[in-house]
């Protein structure tokens, strides 16, 4: 076989703006993490071979940055380590695009990288071909120390400024005969407002600004209650926020995740949900909810104009698949 199996077909390519665009029916798109650091890559490929029956225009993959994690040696001291969990997104990027001809969205952070490696991460994605992009802050505890001559993007805007500036032939250096990159920018938008807005005007007031620096469409944070999406795009429209934004949803397969999720992405559950998942037995129990709740938001969406729908599954697609079994008969 050879090591480029991909050079024997044709690989199309498309931005998601130009996906969105010709759509003839509904798109359904995912979002999946790469293999903790050591994991086994082919549990990942049969995860995304499990999904492309269902054709998603593009498959996001998300970025971790360095974090700080403290090794037990023998002696019973430690050792402070700071590291990547789950590197190869590029790699799986590659993957995606060139074994599966699906168009690929790495997640580029600001947090835990400078400026300067960004730009050398987006020559590497441009040569690769990878023509989309989901820009975001990031969260993480670790700060890395800022060597004298590199600088860094403190804000999610700020990141796309670099990336649109590198689409007009603008890099850091004043560098000779460049050529523009071609990058389609996506960027995150909050429905119940990022934890750190002091309220939901403020949190579009963010978005308008990334929106000004170039960015070409938002896909949202998880919300379990459609009415938040709908008033957080009325609001938006009405502050001149005229990119595509894109729903994000999750379906929920276990009952701790009732607490977890509130925790870690503060986002609300409806009372019919919360109830329906407080009597659940099991979470096979949780598994037949989520997915029927799912499919409830989903189709709810499809019915108020809605072309395109995000779904985040991480590593394992099962529920997906299930979801989508019921689901498609909608699309």
């Amino acid at each position: 076989m050879s090591f480029f199996p991909y050079l024997c077909g044709v690989i199309t390519a498309m931005k998601v703006i130009e996906h969105l665009a010709s759509a003839k029916n509904p798109l359904v798109s995912v979002e999946i993490i790469p293999p903790r650091r050591g994991g086994n890559i082919g549990r990942i490929h049969q995860a995304i071979e499990s999904i492309l029956p269902f054709n998603p225009p593009f498959i996001d993959v998300t970025s971790h940055s360095a974090e700080v994690i403290y090794d037990e040696r023998a002696d019973g001291t430690y050792r402070r380590i700071v590291k990547r969990k789950s590197p190869g997104t590029f790699g799986l990027c590659a993957a995606i695009k060139y074994k599966y001809n699906v168009d690929p969205v790495p997640h580029i952070l600001c947090n835990g990288f400078t400026r300067e490696e960004t730009e050398d991460a987006l020559i590497e994605l441009n040569y690769l071909g990878v023509e989309n992009l989901l820009l975001i802050r990031g969260d993480t505890k670790y700060s890395k120390p800022l060597r004298e001559g590199r600088s860094t993007n403190q804000y999610a805007h700020d990141l796309v400024s670099q990336v649109s500036n590198m689409n007009k032939g603008i890099y850091l250096d004043d560098l000779m005969d460049v050529s523009a990159t071609d990058f389609c920018i996506g960027v995150a938008a909050y429905p119940e407002k990022h934890i750190e807005a002091p309220n939901l005007k403020f949190d579009l007031e963010i978005l308008h600004k990334k929106q000004e620096a170039g960015a070409h469409y938002a896909c949202t944070q998880m919300f379990f209650d459609n009415k938040a999406y709908f008033d957080f795009v009325k609001r938006a429209r009405d502050m001149d926020i005229t990119i595509p934004i894109i729903p994000g949803l999750k379906i929920l397969t276990k009952k701790a995740q009732l607490h977890s999720l509130p925790a870690i992405f503060f986002t609300n559950f409806p009372e019919e949900l919360t109830d329906q998942l407080m009597w659940a037995e099991n979470d096979r129990a949780v598994l037949d909810i989520g997915i029927q709740w799912a499919v409830k938001q989903s189709v709810e969406l499809l019915e108020r104009g809605v072309p395109s729908l995000h779904y985040y599954i991480m590593q394992d697609t099962t529920p997906f698949v299930r979801f989508m079994k019921e689901f498609s008969k909608y699309l």
